[in-house]
């Protein structure tokens, strides 16, 4: 560890690094105590250390960094060291200018360390913001989508356009349906309706043209104005309808119509 009468240059870096063993450690500071000059290159290499890590933005070390980084200096050093039969010891005079150089190599490249896991944070930060800004592009191409298929449904030529009315009574609160069979397409919208007490709701309903159990098509409440609707819910595809149909139920709504039907009518071929 020492070259002579004062310790390697090579060995003060590891020793403020904290990069010796206990017993190397040990070893250097019994020698410090005793001599002036290694103390003052091992302030000078702790003030370059220090410069080096303050003009570096800070952040965590992962686990075991500082052990990799401690075995490769260890490797590096036992790989260039010069044959023990060939070695002479030097002052800490003779060597000051190349041993500063060889500690700024180490500083650098514990810079350059410490700069990379920087830009590892950076980099996962960056990622975590495309993913967010990737989900709502996915959420407006997913809203843009129903809205095209609205479109569509109130636009289409061969849909079903019918308007029902409460039976037997005055035509006041009334319905209007726009259906398309093959697809399942299904937009209602209901004006003037009483309102419903609490616990309750309205039930819309496909009638099928061939004669079987009427299909639950949604369900809905009015507004103030006794406006209420019914847009794309959930049916099988391909029921042609005979007409359609509007019942008061519980607020969970029915398999089959509750009687009376509030509202009918009797869908047409689409054009």
């Amino acid at each position: 560890m020492t070259g002579g009468q004062h310790i390697s240059q090579d060995d003060l870096a590891l020793f403020a690094m904290q990069a010796l063993s206990a017993e190397e450690s040990a070893a250097v500071r019994e020698h410090l105590s005793a001599c002036a000059d290694c103390r003052a290159e091992l302030a000078m290499l702790e003030g370059d250390l220090a410069a080096i890590a303050l003009s570096v933005e800070q952040h965590p070390l992962p686990t075991g960094a500082r052990e990799r980084f401690a075995r490769r200096i260890a490797a590096h050093a036992a790989a260039t060291a010069p044959s023990p039969s060939l070695a002479e010891p030097v002052s800490i005079d003779r060597v000051r200018p190349s041993a500063r150089g060889a500690w700024l190599g180490w500083a650098a490249a514990a810079a350059i360390l410490i700069a990379a896991i920087g830009l590892g944070v950076e980099v996962a930060h960056l990622r975590s913001m495309l993913n967010q800004r990737n989900n709502r592009i996915d959420e407006l191409q997913a809203s843009q989508s129903r809205a095209e298929q609205v479109l569509e449904v109130l636009t289409a030529p061969t849909a079903q356009r019918v308007v029902l009315t409460a039976p037997q009574k005055p035509p006041v609160p009334t319905g209007r349906a726009i259906y398309i069979a093959s697809r399942g397409a299904l937009i209602f919208q209901a004006d003037n309706l009483p309102s419903i007490p609490a616990g309750k709701t309205y039930e819309l309903w496909v009638i099928p043209a061939n004669g079987s159990a009427p299909v639950p098509a949604g369900l809905f409440r009015p507004d103030q104005a006794g406006n209420g609707s019914v847009v794309l819910p959930t049916i099988p595809k391909g029921v042609e309808a005979k007409a359609f149909g509007v019942t008061m139920e519980d607020a969970a709504g029915s398999k089959t119509p509750t009687a009376p039907i509030l509202l009918a009518g009797a869908a047409t071929t689409g054009e």
